[in-house]
């Protein structure tokens, strides 16, 4: 049965659970990066925080299926969680991807695609922490134009990598290696501008 009672809290929580677990993967993944040697056993842990990840999910759905008053519109809630969602398993398939196609060494610009997606991330948990104040909260805009310039910077160097790439005269089977990882990584940026630009949308139905 729908509880009418609003139960605010609890959907807050969860998002700034789900805030911190999506940063945690972000780190994880920076730090797999610098530790390829190991890459099967850290995928392991990667692996764990996704699921935390998805119970975080399922946690939220089962909350949205029993509660009658949410703390704003339950399709922004149930965007925002499947948002959250889709960064984490993209990071987990961007660290996958290193293991999978047998890859042992990194490159300066995956680097700095993982800094720029653990920065988005960073910015995202913040703004999970603040949700509950976001009528009060003037400078969540701030951090949703960080991750949108993040963003735009992250694309520009994996175009540039990609691009780099076919000029290199690398074997065709390391460019298509390459070439997926680069797009993977991109793609999990893409997702944090997605989750941010959801936000923004909320910030103006609620402002």
């Amino acid at each position: 049965m729908f509880n009418i009672k609003p139960k605010e809290d609890t959907f807050f929580n969860i998002f700034i659970s789900t805030g911190k677990i999506t940063y945690k993967a972000s780190t994880q993944l920076r730090s797999f990066m610098d530790d390829l040697a190991n890459a099967e056993e850290n995928l392991k842990n990667i692996k764990e925080t996704e699921h935390e990840g998805d119970r975080n999910q399922h946690l939220m759905r089962q909350e949205l299926n029993k509660t009658f008053l949410t703390p704003f519109d339950r399709e922004d809630i149930y965007l925002m969680a499947n948002g959250m969602d889709d960064i984490i398993d993209l990071i987990e398939s961007s660290s996958s991807r290193f293991v999978m196609l047998n890859v042992s060494n990194i490159t300066e610009e995956a680097k700095q695609l993982a800094d720029m997606i653990v920065k988005c991330c960073r910015e995202l948990s913040i703004i999970m922490n603040e949700l509950s104040n976001i009528k009060k909260y003037t400078d969540m805009e701030k951090h949703i134009i960080e991750i949108n310039r993040l963003e735009e910077e992250g694309d520009k160097i994996s175009r540039s990598a990609i691009k780099e790439l076919f000029r290199s005269g690398e074997e065709v089977l390391e460019v298509i290696k390459w070439r997926e990882i680069y797009q993977y990584l991109e793609n999990t940026l893409d997702s944090c501008e997605h989750v941010a630009n959801i936000i923004e949308g909320v910030i103006m139905k609620n402002a």
